[in-house]
């Protein structure tokens, strides 16, 4: 058993750590209210661009914009929305290999990567993955300028015919205790025709005028909707990891404090033993 003088270093320890773990889940709570409201205002703006473009669409001549053009798929580039930090659970874990699966399943060698976060740029640097670019710590000043300058740098790499199509994988924001990885195709851009919607809307100036308008608004907003939700489903997981570790520090203080007061018990009936035992030798 250990001595009185380790467990009571270890219970202070625990103590310190645990103020540690409480004041992040503080600091997460806050940032993942702040980061759910910027994303629950954006969300509705991207979903009703999102259904204009799915209704026009198809009715457009898809040679006409260079983002819907679709090809052979020989060569891919994949968008990883990963974070800068650990301590979130299984939050980077879990995303990173969701993408390393499916970036092995069709060929490390055939893939380009653009890599969103710390965590993400060092995990596929570590293997020999081909990293075009890496965007980091920018997550606490976010702004939508961030989402258009790497949303440029992806187009652009599908727009001058490096690859065929591109992929994103990030963390979509159920609620607090649940976040849900995503892997969906940013381009080209592919909508099926609607044969069970009847409604007939007549469009200003011409459709082929909006989709040239719309589609580069809409992969910008797209690409501030990956950052968003990554972001409020890092901060829920960081919280919850947070509040996981602090609620296991009190369960190890108990278990700690219940091992030492059995220590000091038996100190105290050892040093009594040897008090009676000295005593009847002198008697």
């Amino acid at each position: 058993m250990a001595n009185l003088k380790d467990i009571r270093d270890r219970i202070k320890s625990v103590k310190s750590i645990q103020k540690v773990t409480k004041a992040m889940k503080m600091v997460a709570a806050a940032k993942m209210r702040k980061a759910q409201d910027r994303m629950e205002q954006a969300r509705p703006y991207t979903n009703s661009l999102d259904e204009i473009i799915h209704h026009i669409l198809p009715d457009v001549d898809r040679e006409m914009l260079p983002l819907l053009d679709e090809r052979e798929i020989k060569r891919k580039a994949y968008v990883v929305v990963c974070a800068d930090r650990g301590l979130a659970g299984a939050f980077n874990t879990n995303l990173l290999k969701v993408a390393q699966s499916e970036i092995d399943q069709f060929g490390k060698d055939n893939v380009d990567i653009f890599c969103i976060g710390k965590k993400a740029r060092d995990y596929f640097t570590y293997r020999n993955y081909n990293i075009i670019e890496s965007h980091i710590d920018f997550w606490a000043e976010m702004e939508f300028e961030n989402a258009i300058m790497i949303g440029r740098s992806v187009i652009d790499h599908f727009t001058n015919g490096t690859v065929d199509e591109i992929h994103v994988v990030y963390n979509y924001f159920v609620n607090v205790a649940q976040q849900e990885i995503k892997s969906e195709t940013l381009l080209p851009l592919r909508y099926d025709s609607i044969e069970d919607k009847v409604v007939d809307r007549l469009y200003e100036p011409s459709k082929e005028s909006i989709v040239n308008t719309l589609i580069p608004r809409h992969l910008n907003v797209q690409m501030w909707k990956y950052l968003l939700e990554s972001y409020a489903s890092e901060q829920a997981a960081r919280m919850l990891s947070m509040e996981n570790a602090t609620s296991n520090a009190q369960d190890m203080i108990k278990d700690l404090t219940l091992q030492f007061n059995k220590a000091r018990q038996a100190a105290i009936t050892t040093e009594m033993l040897e008090i009676v035992g000295g005593a009847e030798a002198l008697g």
